[in-house]
């Protein structure tokens, strides 16, 4: 977007005969004109048809990389098979067949859109549906025709996990590229058009910086109250006419209805996308239109997890809690025994902690400290506490106190991953005084999470919670398999797991 305004008779002349005139009638009035076109920044920008073509030509170029990396891996699967021959087989036969069946589907799904290389993030997730997907449909036909050697089990398997590698890598590096382009300025996805008052505009683009997503702002149109609402909805719809926007935004407050409603029905009359903004959404980054039988609504905050996901973070955490009991119950021993030589009192501390939806349960511990305190009597811990014994110091340090967690994991009360259960006392005095605290209650309860592996733990200052209230709600609402993973193993390899342990 333009940071210079443009000159007045310029902007006059570029539009329809009644705008023409609408500026004509704002010229009687300096102030007015000044205010109205000193915040009309805007800036032509590449055609609609030329961006157009740079949707669909990245589109192709995107689908392209895809063959290109699964064609590779194939070829990669025949080496390891038979290096000295590099004739077509049945391996390069799977190799393009599942190249044909994996881009159609993302084809079909609007996967190679360049709006969704602008991030990476999710596009692993995506991913790995259509390519296990692929596989299983080529893997089906070529069996048909013949059957799969066992001798050949290695380059499938190779194939299948090089395959996925090579994809996303090729992914990542297109993702980087446009990105890069898209910060120059170079690059427009979308042209947008914008209404609204100047706060609310202001606000927009602030916050959004949309240009560095490929995103161009043809013009930016103010709305100066009630009073001049016909002339400047005349004005701006006749310039998004010249202008062509592939989307309009509409950045009005709901509750100015009358304001809304015109602006929708002035430019329903141009063929465009047009969104409804508002400060609302800025809380809720997943809302979304739905429709419960006829009846549709604006979903602000779905289900954290769907019953499929229950299901799947289930099995995940109850498959890894056994395991890992099985794997650490010689430790265990050991643990319990330096407890009881060290200090006296029980080697396992069950303090009462809020779990999903708010629901107290009895959190196991390594005792790590002379006293038990619980609910109300509860100090928090602080740097050189008196209360913590030498070996109890050890094992804060190191996350050992946490491992008999891995039974409320067992039971249900936890799962491996989610935001770190507080005693009582912290929620109930932090959840008056920071907004959405309670959500964190959305989900079970985690051993560890996203928040701890970013460095968040011990220091419990206004500041710091607050922080660790945002880690929390981001991994609520990108939750996936994957992150679960991605935190566990940072948690064991990660540096930052494990500092500020008090």
């Amino acid at each position: 977007m333009s940071h210079s305004d443009p000159p007045l008779s310029n902007f006059a002349t570029a539009l329809e005969p009644d705008a023409v005139e609408s500026v004509r009638m704002f010229r009687a009035d300096t102030t007015q004109a000044a205010r109205s076109f000193a915040l009309a920044k805007w800036s032509l920008g590449p055609p609609r048809k030329n961006a157009l073509l740079v949707r669909g030509g990245f589109s192709l170029l995107a689908a392209l990389a895809d063959f290109a990396a699964i064609l590779a891996s194939g070829l990669l699967a025949r080496l390891v098979y038979t290096p000295a021959a590099l004739a077509v087989s049945s391996h390069a036969r799977l190799g393009l067949l599942v190249a044909v069946l994996f881009t159609s589907m993302n084809a079909i799904r609007d996967e190679y859109a360049i709006a969704k290389y602008l991030t990476f993030e999710n596009q692993v997730r995506r991913s790995i549906l259509l390519w296990c997907m692929a596989v299983f449909g080529a893997l089906v036909v070529t069996a048909t025709a013949r059957p799969l050697a066992s001798s050949r089990m290695l380059a499938l398997a190779t194939f299948f996990v090089a395959g996925f590698l090579i994809l996303n890598v090729t992914r990542l590096c297109l993702t980087y590229g446009i990105r890069a382009y898209a910060r120059q300025g170079r690059l427009a996805v979308r042209r947008i058009f914008l209404l609204g008052y100047e706060d609310e505009l202001d606000s927009f683009t602030k916050r959004h910086e949309p240009w560095l997503f490929g995103i161009h702002v043809v013009a930016a149109s103010v709305l100066r109250g009630a009073d001049n609402l016909d002339e400047d909805l005349a004005l701006a719809l006749a310039s998004a006419r010249v202008l062509e926007p592939d989307d309009v935004f509409i950045l009005v407050p709901w509750s100015h209805r009358k304001v809304v409603d015109a602006a929708i029905q002035a430019f329903l009359r141009i063929p465009t996308s047009i969104h409804l903004g508002s400060e609302v959404l800025d809380q809720f980054s997943q809302a979304q239109v739905s429709k419960i039988g006829r009846m549709a609504s604006l979903n602000l905050v779905r289900d954290p997890l769907s019953p499929a996901e229950v299901i799947a973070k289930r099995f995940f955490d109850i498959l890894l809690s056994v395991a890992a009991l099985v794997l650490l119950a010689p430790l265990f021993l050991v643990v319990a025994i330096a407890i009881k030589l060290d200090s006296r009192g029980p080697v396992i501390f069950r303090q009462r902690r809020y779990g999903f939806n708010q629901q107290p349960f009895r959190m196991f511990k390594f005792r790590s400290m002379h006293t038990l305190e619980d609910d109300s009597k509860l100090t928090p811990v602080s740097e050189g506490d008196a209360r913590i014994t030498g070996v109890g110091n050890f094992l804060r340090r190191h996350n050992i106190d946490e491992w008999p967690q891995l039974i409320n994991v067992l039971r249900g009360e936890m799962s491996l991953v989610g935001p770190r259960p507080h005693a009582l006392i912290i929620d109930q005095k932090f959840e008056q005084r920071i907004a959405l605290y309670a959500r964190r209650h959305n989900v079970k309860p985690g051993i560890t999470g996203w928040a701890q592996i970013n460095g968040f733990r011990g220091d419990m200052s206004a500041e710091r919670m607050r922080a660790r209230v945002e880690h929390d709600l981001y991994y609520i609402d990108h939750w996936s398999l994957w992150f679960d993973i991605e935190i566990l193993w940072l948690t064991l390899t990660s540096k930052r797991a494990y500092v500020n342990a008090l």
